[in-house]
């Protein structure tokens, strides 16, 4: 069960997939999606194999990977 999610801001991307080549469990692939810059946003396409090591978010260049905890509505109340 995944309890995080993984968000990619495809304004701030730029499409150098340093993401896909840093994550050690190749979470993420290049995808046909194409941002305002005309750029290939990559997307999270194994996320039940990612381990929240951070590294994706923290080698982006352009900040533009959150790796998130899920927030229970329950807790919330």
């Amino acid at each position: 069960m995944v309890d995080f999610m993984i968000t990619i801001n495809e304004n701030l991307c730029k499409g150098c997939n340093i993401c896909t080549e840093f994550c050690p469990r190749k979470v993420y692939r290049e995808s046909g999606i194409l941002n305002k810059k005309g750029v290939q946003v990559p997307v999270p396409e194994n996320e039940d194999k990612c381990t929240q090591c951070q590294l994706c978010a923290m080698m982006c260049p352009d900040q533009a990977i959150r790796v998130d905890e899920k927030v229970d509505e329950k807790d919330e109340n």
